[in-house]
């Protein structure tokens, strides 16, 4: 256990060395905060409307469905585009500049060596969402929004983040080309974002197959507040299928090497 932890506090590390986490948690903070302004502007301007009409305002409106809810979504639409911007480097920089054999020969196994850097990524990814809960805590001095919702909405949010962080390790363990593991791993993510789409347009039966695959549907009872062992399922098992892809791809790379 001490050496998946060193190996996952050297990829922190390793992404603070470079422009990468500061750029990401940038645009992260950016793109949330006008999510946040707009979306909060909207509510606040619904309740006007309603206090016009002789209704109670903002006690009339429930914060968590419609303003809290419509705001996390969004966060998902960040975690398409940005997550492939943290996974792209975690083997590719690794074989560009020739450290990939110095840590396949190295006492460590590959089971440790993966599962170091899944924990480094997901912990640059907490980075992130800690962020965000700057901007929820101000709901919580002027409002009173429930927390239980919020929180399964974030434990969603963490297992899709897994999701695609298994997967984006799997795709950059493919190629020594940062910019190629970013524009697969992006191209994949967007296929399991759509993928209902198109089982919608391929008769009933495709589609319920779909809608189990889709990574998306099944944060919606999160959002909802909703715990499900089904979704829980869904997610370890979509995470462990990830690594296991990505132990594959590492250990035909050692015997390459």
């Amino acid at each position: 256990m001490s050496n998946i932890l060193a190996i996952a506090q050297k990829e922190l590390k390793s992404y603070f060395a470079s422009p990468i986490a500061y750029i990401v948690i940038g645009l992260w903070a950016l793109l949330y905060g006008y999510f946040y302004a707009a979306i909060l502007h909207f509510f606040v301007q619904q309740s006007l409307q309603m206090s016009q009409f002789g209704m109670q305002g903002p006690q009339s409106m429930n914060v968590n469905q419609q303003l809290i809810r419509p705001l996390l979504q969004n966060v998902l639409i960040l975690i398409l585009f940005l997550m492939p911007m943290v996974t792209m480097r975690a083997y590719s920089e690794e074989k560009r500049s020739g450290t990939i054999e110095l840590l396949l020969t190295s006492p460590l196994t590959d089971f440790q060596i993966i599962l170091g850097k899944f924990f480094g990524a997901m912990a640059l990814y907490a980075v992130m969402l800690a962020v965000t809960l700057i901007h929820l805590a101000l709901l919580f001095v002027y409002g009173h929004p429930e927390w239980k919702p919020i929180l399964t909405a974030y434990i969603g949010l963490l297992l899709m983040g897994g999701c695609f962080i298994s997967l984006g390790l799997f795709i950059s363990s493919l190629t020594k080309n940062q910019i190629v593991a970013g524009m697969v791993t992006f191209a994949v993510f967007l296929l399991l974002w759509v993928i209902t789409w198109i089982g919608s347009a391929a008769g009933p039966q495709a589609e319920k197959v779909t809608q189990y695959l889709s990574i998306v549907d099944h944060y919606d009872d999160f959002g909802k507040g909703v715990l499900d062992t089904t979704h829980f399922i869904y997610y370890l098992s979509f995470i462990t299928f990830g690594l296991f892809l990505t132990a594959k791809s590492v250990d035909s790379e050692r015997w390459r090497g």
